[in-house]
């Protein structure tokens, strides 16, 4: 039987699904598993899953898009596909490409797409997302082992991250320990702690725990990451928009902490075992906390919280009311 995993499209998600993805195979063990994934997320698995591959698509929306990403598929003959994205399009992508048996919860209005649905909870309660995509396992009448959310890296990929880190001068050590800090969000600037709390955090971790501080993110985040380093006095090093993401992972893997928003980086860190300190705002905790220990997060709510909102309307009252010796707090508690 070979199936199809239509992973989720955001990083960090894509992370979260990866305990369904073990659970499916440890209900399939026979079962040749593909991971289909947007292109920009797809190399998130090529290492440490039990996907057999990886198909990388397109991302194009449209109904042209669609039929491409169908045609891309197809030749693969698959039996069966599990959709862990909840949208109309990935469910019609699966049909088109004539996948037999199409698994997913029953939800914008993709019902009659789907050969096995699952009616999506609707619950008042927050539910982790990663728990979300294993009660879908569950609901297709499949057992889920215990939870684990875990990447792995290559001997190789640790390697070169090391070479890399030491031509920056950042070779750690316990008296001078790693800080990787991750200042962006791609979900939108709602979610990011402002810059100079980040460059006042950061010249804390300096000062009173010897750190070696590394600013990452996109390219599109590299204007933020020098705004903060202009505001610090020791300059960090940074390498936004300078790494691939298997790159990003074996620096990430290097590290002895990790702060960052609400954002992908901040689970694959927590995927990676890196302690990891998360500042949250508009968003709910309980539904996309780090999974794993070890992790704290650091958020204080606001009368107009949570909210869906790209870019606050109002005051960012939420991140703006947690000082920078609040998150150093949590972070000396990794450090000491």
């Amino acid at each position: 039987m070979k199936i199809a995993v239509r992973v989720p499209n955001w990083i960090g998600d894509a992370v979260l699904a990866l305990p369904a993805l073990h659970a499916l195979k440890s209900n399939h063990p026979r079962a040749e598993l593909w991971v289909v994934a947007d292109e920009w997320v797809k190399d998130l698995f090529l290492s440490g899953t039990p996907a057999e591959g990886v198909i990388g698509l397109p991302v194009d929306r449209s109904l042209k898009g669609l039929r491409a990403a169908a045609r891309q598929l197809a030749p693969e003959g698959f039996d069966a596909g599990l959709l862990l994205t909840n949208s109309f399009g990935s469910a019609l992508v699966f049909a088109l490409a004539r996948i037999p048996e199409r698994w997913g919860y029953g939800r914008d209005g993709r019902r009659f797409l789907l050969t096995r649905r699952v009616p999506y909870p609707s619950e008042e309660a927050a539910v982790h997302q990663a728990e979300s995509y294993l009660r879908l396992v569950r609901g297709l009448g499949m057992k889920t082992p215990p939870a684990s959310v875990r990447l792995e890296i290559t001997a190789e990929e640790k390697k070169e991250a090391r070479r890399r880190l030491e031509s920056l001068g950042l070779k750690s050590s316990k008296k001078n320990p790693l800080v990787v800090l991750n200042p962006g969000a791609s979900y939108g600037p709602a979610k990011r702690w402002p810059a100079d709390r980040f460059a006042r955090l950061a010249s804390l971790l300096q000062l009173k725990a010897g750190a070696r501080v590394l600013i990452t993110g996109s390219a599109e985040e590299a204007e933020l990451a020098k705004t903060i380093a202009a505001a610090m006095k020791r300059p960090p090093a940074v390498l936004s928009g300078q790494t691939s993401l298997r790159q990003f992972l074996g620096i990430l893997s290097q590290a002895q902490l990790f702060i960052s928003n609400d954002s992908g980086p901040m689970h694959i860190a927590n995927a990676l075992a890196v302690p990891v300190v998360g500042v949250f705002g508009p968003t709910e905790p309980a539904v996309t906390r780090p999974y794993e220990p070890p992790s704290t997060v650091v958020w204080k709510g606001a009368a107009c919280w949570p909210c869906l909102y790209r870019s606050c309307p109002y005051g960012h009252e939420c991140m703006t009311a947690i000082a920078p010796e609040e998150v150093l707090e949590a972070a000396l508690s990794y450090l000491r």
